[in-house]
């Protein structure tokens, strides 16, 4: 039954594997995500530093407002004597995605480490070349919502990868593509 969803039990080391050719496309998945995400969060970052100079551009009224404002610290503008604590953190974020990515297997974890790739690394590029200064550079925020904090597209990107994470972990499913069921069952065959 297992072979018929495409995996095969291995034995010796009580996994349930799947295919090369999945877990090749799951990665191609995840660096486009990736490098889509992240182009996209730089154009609109630059597009905004130029079309936003002179004011606010009403797109809803006061409901949706394209408002450009300089970030140093994390959302609602807090910890802004941190900066470069967020910078370390986002390079962490960076180093961490990239490892587990070597086990992607899955088209909706490649989905969600792509957003979350693009985003951290689109927001990471503002404090590592942006003003004032190497690693504590202002972030390029744009997007203004009332009573939300002023936020741009890798802010979008690294929510939603949110909430793929955890879809993806209620729905039990590991980076390998397996559900906790096929784990479950793996593990009761062996013992």
């Amino acid at each position: 039954m297992q072979a018929a969803r495409g995996a095969s039990l291995n034995s010796s080391d009580q996994t349930v594997q799947r295919p090369p050719g999945r877990r090749s496309g799951a990665r191609l998945v995840f660096v486009a995500v990736a490098v889509v995400a992240y182009a996209l969060d730089l154009g609109t970052k630059q597009w905004a530093l130029s079309a936003l100079a002179d004011g606010d551009v009403p797109v809803f009224g006061d409901w949706f407002t394209l408002h450009l404002t300089f970030n140093p610290g994390a959302a609602f503008s807090t910890g802004t004597d941190f900066t470069i604590v967020f910078t370390c953190l986002a390079m962490v974020a960076v180093a961490v995605v990239l490892w587990l990515s070597r086990r992607i297997a899955s088209t909706g974890w490649a989905l969600a480490l792509g957003l979350l790739l693009g985003g951290v690394g689109g927001n990471l590029t503002d404090r590592l070349v942006r003003d004032p200064e190497p690693l504590h550079g202002h972030v390029v925020d744009f997007l203004m919502l009332p009573n939300w904090p002023v936020f741009n597209l890798a802010d979008v990107c690294i929510n939603v990868a949110a909430g793929l994470i955890i879809l993806q972990t209620f729905r039990g499913i590991a980076l390998d593509g397996t559900r906790e069921s096929e784990r479950s069952d793996a593990d009761e065959q062996d013992g």
